[in-house]
């Protein structure tokens, strides 16, 4: 049986550390994120709350961490969601930022009403995420 890594108590204490209004915002970005798909596990990674491809895949270097979807960087009152492999996403509403070389892209939340008006399209940019997966 394969080691369970969802860590959901691990993401609530820490989201229970910070102060309560900023909480509350990176609380409504986990939701819309775990709740775009059923395929969708958490864990703390990096300090942060990050988010990963539960499904099967084929085998591959761990280093290339192909089962990373998102993580969440908290900084100064504010969201960025990192895609690590965002520069692979057809990306049509244009909230995926940044022309990293390596391949990541990030969408910036300033405030929990900005949170909920990008929801959908954070949703339809997690789901093509899954699309792209090697299963």
């Amino acid at each position: 049986m394969a080691k369970d890594i969802h860590d959901s108590k691990s993401v609530t204490a820490l989201i229970q550390t910070l102060d309560p209004d900023f909480g509350r915002m990176v609380e409504e970005v986990r939701q819309i994120v775990l709740s775009s798909s059923e395929m969708i596990g958490e864990q703390i990674k990096w300090n942060s709350p990050s988010f990963f491809y539960t499904g099967e895949m084929k085998p591959f270097n761990p280093k290339e961490y192909k089962r990373d979807m998102a993580v969440m960087n908290l900084r100064k009152g504010r969201v960025l969601l990192i895609f690590p492999t965002g520069a692979t996403i057809e990306d049509t509403s244009s909230l995926l930022k940044g022309t990293y070389t390596d391949g990541r892209r990030i969408i910036r939340f300033d405030d929990l009403d900005e949170v909920k008006k990008k929801a959908f399209e954070v949703q339809v940019i997690l789901v093509k995420c899954i699309d792209l997966i090697e299963q």
